[in-house]
């Protein structure tokens, strides 16, 4: 009877230390994969080159979406945040007149793109330096 209680205690020993590790493995993509989201935007408005905004979307999603799970859940709700902000502050500035709209669907769709893994450089515009 006691070699059974040892073995069912070490396997829920294992069970809730493998969760856990996996819940710190997570929390520690979801915040890598937020800092690749904050320098992809840092350097868009360091580049402040015109026509890059996708690049840019993409390029965080990608690096973030590398990072595993947790970093996929971080550039979805970051992105999602973002664009739900930006069609609220557009909202009161130009009403309900649709405005931001297209811009907003296609910036999902980089992000999109690049959480799936598509190249980020499919956004790249011409001439932008090559520090980005």
């Amino acid at each position: 009877m006691s070699t059974m209680k040892l073995f069912a205690g070490l396997i829920l020993c294992s069970l809730v230390l493998g969760v856990h590790s996996r819940w710190f493995s997570f929390l520690g993509e979801a915040y890598d994969g937020a800092k690749d989201m904050w320098r992809a935007y840092s350097d868009m408005k360091e580049a402040n080159f015109k026509n890059s905004d996708k690049y840019f979307h993409a390029r965080g999603n990608y690096e973030a979406a590398q990072r595993g799970p947790g970093g996929v859940w971080a550039a979805e709700v970051i992105s999602d945040a973002r664009e739900n902000i930006q069609r609220v502050t557009d909202l009161f500035k130009h009403g309900d007149s649709g405005y931001g709209r297209e811009d907003s669907e296609a910036d999902q769709v980089a992000n999109r793109m690049g959480r799936s893994g598509v190249d980020p450089n499919y956004f790249r515009p011409p001439g932008l330096p090559d520090k980005y």
